[in-house]
């Protein structure tokens, strides 16, 4: 079988499952099958499979056909100008969480050796785009797994960082290290009640840690505004990604906890995505 027709034949069975995607993504995973890029299989695709490439292929087109994300299946995700690893313990970097990014640039353009704080830090890829964009700021991140802290660790020494950032494992509650002129969070916001009805995708395969908001959506972001209201330097930078309908209810956390709301910013699809505070 060439590679052409073992594309099509993965994309069928793609397609039979209800994968939008399907060819694009049967293109990719013959890629990761034959260790080359899609350039090559499109110049290439009347070249006949060697047994062992088209067998991992099945596998993979397999395991695609099962929800699995294809970032996982690839152990790489494309997040702002990086390419970051990642695996089953870390969340997907999403587009949308950008946006902190965005605003980080914009609020430090003239700002130097500035210290930055990322409660949550999972596969790192806010905090380490972060250094990567500016060059003078050194970095702290925090999470309550291992497992996410050692894919942090990974994607710090693969973009040359390791000399900018420091690794805790901790819970939010006990950590009580420095002050800092900027923190950020992307944490758990989704309603316990709301997991199933995420895509099967992110249910199954995404860590639930990451996902699981508790009953309101907001025990760990009432932690990270508490926690974060004692780290912060005073007028500080608090930076915090929040669920589509929650922003009335964290403005509220935030003022509670003498934050000043300096803007509330939407993401691709419109919904309220993050909110920009300064501790007073």
């Amino acid at each position: 079988m060439n590679i052409q027709s073992a594309i099509v034949e993965g994309a069928n069975i793609l397609k039979d499952r209800s994968i939008l995607s399907a060819h694009l993504d049967s293109e990719i995973l013959m890629a990761k099958a034959l260790g080359a890029n899609r350039e090559y299989i499109i110049l290439n695709n009347d070249k006949v499979l060697k047994e062992k490439n088209l067998k991992y292929f099945k596998k993979l087109v397999q395991e695609r056909a099962s929800r699995k994300p294809i970032a996982y299946l690839l152990n790489k995700k494309f997040f702002w100008n990086s390419e970051f690893y990642v695996n089953k313990n870390s969340l997907i970097p999403r587009p949308d969480t950008e946006i902190i990014i965005e605003q980080v640039l914009k609020l430090t353009k003239n700002k130097n050796k500035l210290s930055v704080l990322d409660i949550g830090v999972g596969s790192g890829c806010i905090l380490l785009t972060i250094l990567k964009e500016r060059k003078n700021f050194y970095g702290t991140g925090i999470d309550i797994s291992k497992n996410s802290l050692n894919i942090c660790k990974k994607n710090a020494k693969n973009l040359l960082l390791e000399g900018r950032i420091k690794f805790y494992k901790s819970d939010v509650d006990k950590f009580n290290q420095g002050k800092y002129d900027l923190i950020v969070s992307n944490p758990p916001y989704i309603k316990r009640c709301d997991l199933k009805y995420l895509e099967s995708d992110v249910i199954r395969f995404e860590p639930k840690l990451s996902l699981d908001g508790g009953l309101d959506g907001l025990s760990v972001i009432r932690k990270v505004i508490s926690k974060s209201s004692v780290l912060i330097k005073k007028n500080g930078k608090f930076i915090l990604e929040i669920g589509f309908d929650q922003k009335n209810k964290v403005i509220k956390l935030l003022n509670n906890k003498g934050f000043y709301i300096n803007s509330t910013l939407k993401d691709l699809a419109m919904n309220d995505r993050c909110i920009v505070s300064t501790k007073i």
